[in-house]
């Protein structure tokens, strides 16, 4: 029986934005990523929000902003409970990114749309799996698997293949790369066999890669050029992905005596740059077979950098020597300490700024990858410092209140505590509180108090004994008045980075920055471009192909390629829009009504109850439409909204019909069913001859069984046992 899939675009259809999908199959719904773009603009959660209740799984591609943002919103404010699945790379470097996120936008203005315990709380749901390891899903999802392939987008990356057992063989895969690289290898979406459905994105389908030796050395001929100047260069890229493929090129190009690199500064700026390496030195086995080789035979790995200095703030890096090159967040250089180095500088001619991504249409970024820079630009910065005087006094007036009424609440709340102490007796058994005061007013009655012990001196003739050590005067060394500067130094610093610490308040102003740096994008995305694209279409062949995430020339491009090459289907959906990709195009989904479930009279079969029904098909289509947050939906194509019905039919429409018999017998189970009854009987030639041959039970050439014989007591006790071996209805 083939199964019944529909496919819903939320986000990811005809243009650039982040991808989220609601993929069905029969009744077990998954999300297909989360993404969120830069603005974390509310329309792709409204239309979330919808059917945040009936999702049964979240499948996570990749760990970036872009494939899993929403997810501690839906978990944290939307309320959503289902297992997610991702694997270990993508569940640990997914939660850097978001850390990241939310740190770098904390420090700049008052972010609340998720905190850092939705975040926690969002990964606590996720079930880390492995490449190519089945996973068996339960409840609504028996029969169905997934198994996470590898992508070489980034590390952990995941193409999602979900299957049913003899029917269905879908493919999720956007943002793959099938070249390997330094860290990662290829995927292998080209070696799977012809799949029902494959969903593919064509971001890149009408872009072509330069090749990996002339952008390596662009790389190298910018970096050259501007050090050589006494100039600065940022390159702006992601927290905890796409950056690794950078840092290990780098560090070995500053490894590397004769580049004459080493004479300057290599920094890794995030706000948790420190973790993102540590747990890259734990995934050697998810990056590539040189890499895994390196590591086995000499137990070398290459994610222990000798010459990148890790900083988590901008108080550390300046305190690196000039000129630097720095690997900052975020790519898009709308936030994070990437924005922050920009704007230091971009007003120099001798420094250089590369783009390694291009982000989506209206960053930063992208409108310096587009118009280039020697141009005055205008920027919204925006800034936390601290309160002023008068700002602060009403502040501190204002906590002291609160803290007053906390203070209150608390010795309300212990006296509370007190009396019900009172009323407990021995092993915290309730006791009578009369009896408690008389016990305690026979006794001693003493104020509880902190116990004190008092110290004892020794006195001689002439008063208290002097201990000379107590007056000894130390002279410090000058070592240890240095590692006391020092120490004060580390204090006054740390006091300068915690800003956040102390009471601050969010500001933000237009500048206006000429671009004088000199603007340089390399490709380092590590996507697949569009020949390779058109050429995976072509190996797989897949019997259906929906077309997502990519503008309307590129997914002009792949639709026109497809439909020459390819006998299969081919889909373009837009945003808001329900697809069925039902492999059979006459097979419905049908909704029996509770009139018609009170008629029915079902009979226990051997894999569950059957019944048979009189009834008429009805198209209901969905009229309410839910209000979330007093928001109404868009009046898009819902996956519900039309939705066939069974209703009873009236008792003068029922046509009279026979009885059903369902059941395979064979006739050697029936002869052993006979037997333990007490009734002679042998088979012979196919025939079952019972009570001395007066009696015969046959199989006809059409399957069907046949009872024979004299009519008797006999007959009729032998065909209600062989009614009794059949479903009747």
């Amino acid at each position: 029986m083939t199964s019944i899939i529909k496919f819903y675009t939320l986000s990811g259809a005809h243009d650039e934005s982040p991808p989220c999908y609601l993929l069905q199959i029969d009744e077990f719904k998954f999300l297909l990523d989360c993404g969120w773009d830069e603005n974390f603009s509310m329309g792709v959660v409204n239309r979330l929000k919808r059917y945040i209740h009936q999702i049964d799984a979240v499948l996570l591609s990749h760990p970036d902003r872009f494939h899993l943002g929403i997810l501690p919103y839906l978990v944290g404010k939307c309320g959503l409970n289902c297992p997610v699945y991702a694997t270990i790379p993508v569940y640990q470097m997914g939660q850097m990114f978001m850390y990241d996120l939310h740190q770098s936008l904390c420090n700049v203005e008052d972010f609340n749309l998720f905190s850092l315990d939705d975040v926690d709380a969002a990964f606590d749901k996720v079930i880390q799996v492995k490449y190519n390891q089945i996973v068996p899903l339960k409840g609504k999802g028996i029969g169905l698997r997934i198994v996470a392939l590898p992508a070489g987008h980034m590390v952990g990356g995941t193409i999602w293949r979900i299957s049913k057992v003899g029917e269905e063989d879908i493919v999720y895969a956007v943002d793959f790369n099938h070249k390997k690289e330094r860290h990662l290898n290829g995927s292998d979406l080209e070696r799977l066999g012809r799949p029902s459905l494959l969903i593919l994105d064509c971001f890149n389908a009408a872009y072509a890669q330069p090749r990996r030796r002339s952008r390596d050395e662009a790389l190298m001929t910018c970096l050259l050029t501007t050090l050589h100047v006494k100039g600065n260069v940022l390159l702006a890229i992601d927290t905890a992905g796409r950056v690794l493929e950078l840092m290990h090129m780098l560090d070995q190009l500053w490894r590397n005596k004769e580049s004459g690199l080493d004479a300057y500064s290599l920094v890794f700026l995030t706000n948790v740059s420190y973790n993102t390496v540590e747990f890259a030195k734990s995934q050697i086995e998810w990056m590539s077979d040189k890499l895994m080789k390196s590591f086995e035979g000499a137990r070398n790995n290459p994610f222990f950098f000798k010459h990148v200095k890790l900083c988590h703030n901008m108080h550390d890096f300046n305190k690196v020597p000039e000129p630097k090159v720095v690997l900052a967040s975020n790519g898009d250089l709308e936030s994070g300490f990437s924005r922050e180095v920009f704007v230091m500088w971009a007003s120099n001619p001798n420094n250089s700024i590369i783009l390694a991504d291009r982000t989506a249409p209206g960053t930063l970024a992208r409108d310096l990858i587009e118009e280039g820079g020697d141009r005055n630009i205008k920027l919204i910065i925006k800034k936390r410092v601290p309160l002023d005087e008068n700002e602060l006094e009403e502040y501190n007036i204002q906590h002291d209140a609160e803290k007053m009424e906390t203070s209150e609440v608390d010795s309300e709340s212990s006296d509370s505590e007190d009396e019900q102490e009172a009323m407990r007796g021995k092993h915290d058994l309730l006791v009578d509180g009369d009896l408690t005061i008389s016990k305690k007013s026979s006794k001693k009655e003493l104020a509880p108090m902190f116990p004190y012990y008092e110290e004892k001196f020794k006195f001689d003739p002439y008063g208290e004994i002097i201990k000379h050590e107590d007056f000894i005067k130390f002279e410090a060394t000058a070592e240890e008045e240095q590692t006391a500067n020092e120490q004060n130094k580390i204090v006054e610093e740390e006091e300068e980075a915690g800003l956040c610490d102390i009471p601050s308040k969010c500001v933000e102003y237009e500048l206006n920055i000429y671009v004088a740096a000199k603007i340089v994008h390399i490709d380092f995305e590590g996507r697949s471009d569009g020949e390779s694209i058109k050429q995976i279409v072509l190996a797989l062949k897949p019997r259906r192909l929906i077309l997502i995430r990519g503008n309307h020339y590129s997914t002009k491009v792949v639709y026109n390629f497809a439909k020459v090459f390819i006998d299969g289907k081919v889909f373009t959906p837009k945003i808001g829009h329900c697809l069925n990709v039902t492999t059979e195009s006459h097979i419905y989904q049908v909704r029996l009504t509770d009139a018609l479930l009170s008629t029915i009279n079902l009979k226990r079969g051997p894999n569950g109850d059957l019944a048979y029904l009189n009834a008429k098909l009805k198209l209901v289509n969905r009229k309410n439409d839910m209000e979330v947050d007093n928001v109404v939906p868009e009046k898009a194509t819902r996956i519900d909204d039309q939705m066939f019905t069974l209703e009873p039919l009236a008792d003068h429409e029922i046509r009279p019909r026979k009885s059903v018999f369902i059941n395979r017998l064979k006739l050697s189970d029936f002869k052993q069913i006979l037997s333990k009854n007490n009734i002679p009987c042998e088979l012979s030639k196919g025939v079952l001859w019972c009570c001395n041959r007066t009696i015969c039970v046959r199989r006809n050439a059409s399957g069907k069984v046949l009872m024979e014989g004299i009519i008797s007591r006999q007959y009729y006790y032998i065909r209600s046992i062989l009614y009794s071996q059949f479903i009747i209805i």
